[in-house]
């Protein structure tokens, strides 16, 4: 039996127990490590699971995934994957193998970030076509993105921005030379995101994305209880914030639509800020540092409800 098994969000201690239970009677068990990571070491993950797990990088799940097939009609042989196992379109490839070999499979799913961002508040039946943003580099900006961000937009919907990380890629010069020289892993962050979606509606100029008027919600090592950090304002305020409001990566943003609830509103508004003005405004100012901090909250969480009153039109009380 094949099987592809969910991890969760957070640590070793996220699998269900039905995906220990496979891990523990596998011949083979294989960590794809490409698409998403977890807050843990591999050790953390051996010593829990009391098996040793063989890295699947790109080049074996999309290329050699034979290997990871091999006597798996004869015996249990496990990939495991970040979050839930149809996050990735690359893990239905290797099942859709699995089955032209005549090998039985099985998923076990678990939580993923497709389900965990209702942690924002925002209501997961409002949400439309999730995007995703990739790196962008002097020649290769693409922008289909916004498109289906319009699209969500127009009907009112959230938009799921999931944000390029970079683990085990090649520079266009080593791949052009054919050397299997690797770059440092990159995980794009939320400003980063903020900074490359401004800049398309620059170029596009079709007025989907309002840096003042637009609401958001950022979000970061979502499932990773204390290591969560949810951030919520207009997409300058996201722009401007410290970097270390937003913690450790992996990172989500969320375009909110403007089919929005005054229920959204009220629980999202406890994660706003506008942390980057206050700072201006205390160092001007000399306040103190928790006197900067009350402030951006102040101000942060009056900015998001002028915004969803008068740009999105919710009625509060």
């Amino acid at each position: 039996m094949f099987y592809i098994i969910g991890l969760g969000l957070c640590d070793e201690k996220d699998i269900t127990l039905r995906g220990l239970e496979a891990v523990k009677s596998a011949s083979r068990v294989y960590l794809e490590a490409y698409t998403s990571i977890l807050m843990v070491q591999k050790n953390r993950l051996e010593s829990f699971y009391g098996k040793e797990l063989i890295i699947a990088d790109r080049d074996m799940v999309e290329s050699e995934s034979d290997e990871i097939l091999k006597g798996a009609d004869k015996e249990d042989v496990c990939l495991l994957v970040v979050g839930d196992p149809f996050g990735a379109t690359t893990h239905t490839d290797i099942l859709i193998r699995a089955r032209h070999l005549g090998i039985p499979t099985r998923v076990i799913h678990n939580a993923s970030i497709m389900n965990a961002v209702g942690a924002s508040g925002l209501q997961l039946y409002n949400f439309g076509q999730t995007v995703s943003l990739v790196f962008f580099t002097e020649t290769w900006k693409p922008d289909s993105f916004y498109d289906r961000i319009k699209e969500n937009i127009n009907g009112g919907l959230h938009t799921l921005v999931l944000l390029d990380i970079k683990v085990k890629e090649q520079s266009e010069e080593n791949l052009a030379r054919g050397k299997k020289i690797y770059e440092p892993p990159r995980y794009m962050t939320v400003p980063q995101a903020v900074s490359q979606l401004l800049e398309i509606e620059t170029m596009r100029r079709e007025g989907v994305l309002d840096p003042e008027k637009t609401l958001a919600v950022a979000m970061g090592r979502v499932g990773g209880l204390d290591q969560q950090r949810i951030l919520a304002g207009p997409l300058t305020s996201l722009l401007r914030a410290p970097p270390s409001e937003f913690g450790p990566p992996l990172h989500s943003l969320i375009i909110v639509g403007k089919r929005l609830h005054h229920l959204e509103v009220e629980y999202g508004e406890v994660f706003a800020e506008d942390l980057g003005e206050a700072i201006a405004v205390a160092e001007a100012e000399e306040l103190e540092n928790g006197d900067v901090i009350q402030e951006g909250r102040r101000e942060g969480r009056e900015l998001w409800r002028k915004v969803a009153q008068e740009v999105y039109e919710v009625v509060l009380d």
